[in-house]
């Protein structure tokens, strides 16, 4: 029989709807075995793989809890090719940084790139590229890094280019090589957090410089406002990259993602799918192997369609670790797409209750060693 990582690269390649329950819950038994902090955080629960009947009832850890215990499948010793990945934030104190041990590499490239082909490039084109954020040779401990290294790989053109290090954007090597891109008739896609293009904008005003890009050019921008006085808003981020850069609206697009999660969302536009939202009320869409629920954030149960909760993924790319995962985020579920209204202001009851009990059972494991 195939291994459970097999299934699950043989449902990123090739996605069955139908199948996609059944293989959440032997997902869910091989964690509940293999990874003993969140084993016994079920038991906590009264949760057992003979019990649960659905995805919805699967216990889902917050990601907060990356930081507090080893949440990667105990079955075997990591592999040469496991890929250990941090969150970012302080550097002080171990545990001040989650941590996800990706052991199969080969399956977060699938469902990575899998996704990535249908929401970035379903016009099947390579692209000159630019990356406004270090690539994996540069940031080894970055999910985002080896993204955009992977992305470059499979749909970069003859012309790419990092114009990033761990500490800042090259804005004057970035704006040069637009200006080459411009040109010619290759559209180019550019790849960045919202801080970096915000450096790149900042930089552009400041010169007086705009650049008409060819048609077709794109941009995906990851999020993250660190570093930024007055972040820039889903609807700047797209009006700049229109009026700087000449890319049209519905090439700009928003991507979700975290470390501790294999699977990515992007903005659903006319360009990917036949939705054609405005930037501000976009909705993101999932691949076939990650799920979303919303959860009231006091008692979290699911709320119902189209009410507010905690976005909650169940990302079978997440094989190695655990995929049933409580974010911080607040959202809702919108036909087959996910709009995401903002980050939680501070823990919420629930979801604090939830970190906590994960903290308290991921400290020990059936054995009473440590496995923070």
């Amino acid at each position: 029989m195939a291994s459970i990582y097999d299934q699950v690269l043989a449902f990123i390649h090739s996605p069955d709807p139908a199948a996609f329950e059944p293989l959440a819950l032997e997902v869910y038994r091989y964690q509940f075995e293999n990874v003993p902090p969140y084993r016994a955080y079920c038991m906590s629960r009264g949760v057992a793989p003979d019990t649960i009947r659905t995805v919805a009832a699967i216990p889902a850890v917050s990601t907060v809890a990356f930081k507090y215990a080893r949440t990667e499948s105990q079955e075997e010793p990591a592999s040469g090719t496991a890929r250990l990945f941090m969150t970012s934030g302080t550097t002080i104190g171990k545990n001040e940084r989650g941590r996800h041990l990706v052991l199969r590499p080969l399956v977060y490239r699938a469902s990575a790139l899998g996704h990535m082909r249908r929401m970035m490039f379903p016009d099947r084109r390579r692209t000159a590229m630019l990356a406004l954020h270090p690539t994996a040779a540069r940031m080894p401990e970055s999910s985002l890094s080896q993204m955009i290294s992977w992305c470059l790989d499979e749909f970069g053109g003859e012309e790419v280019i990092c114009a990033a290090t761990p500490y800042a954007v090259d804005t004057a090597a970035a704006i040069g090589f637009l200006r080459e891109i411009a040109r010619g008739q290759t559209p180019v896609t550019i790849l960045g957090t919202t801080a970096s293009f915000a450096a790149l904008f900042a930089a552009m005003r400041a010169g007086g410089i705009s650049i008409e890009l060819p048609a077709a050019s794109r941009l995906m921008d990851t999020g993250g406002a660190k570093g930024q006085a007055v972040p820039l808003s889903a609807g700047q981020m797209v009006a700049e990259a229109h009026h700087r850069l000449g890319i049209a609206p519905e090439m700009a697009l928003n991507e979700y993602g975290m470390t501790e999660m294999c699977s990515q969302l992007y903005d659903a536009t006319s360009f990917n799918s036949d939705y054609n939202a405005l930037p501000d009320s976009r909705i993101k869409l999932a691949p076939p192997w990650l799920r979303a629920t919303a959860l009231d954030p006091v008692t979290l149960e699911p709320v119902r369609k189209g009410e507010v909760g905690l976005l909650t993924f169940f990302d079978l790319a997440n094989v190695g670790s655990i995929s049933a995962l409580m974010t911080e985020d607040f959202g809702v579920l919108s036909g087959d797409g996910v709009a995401i209204i903002g980050r939680a202001a501070g823990d919420s009851r629930g979801c604090a209750l939830a970190i906590e009990e994960f903290r308290s059972r991921g400290r020990t494991n059936a054995t009473g060693h440590r496995t923070v």
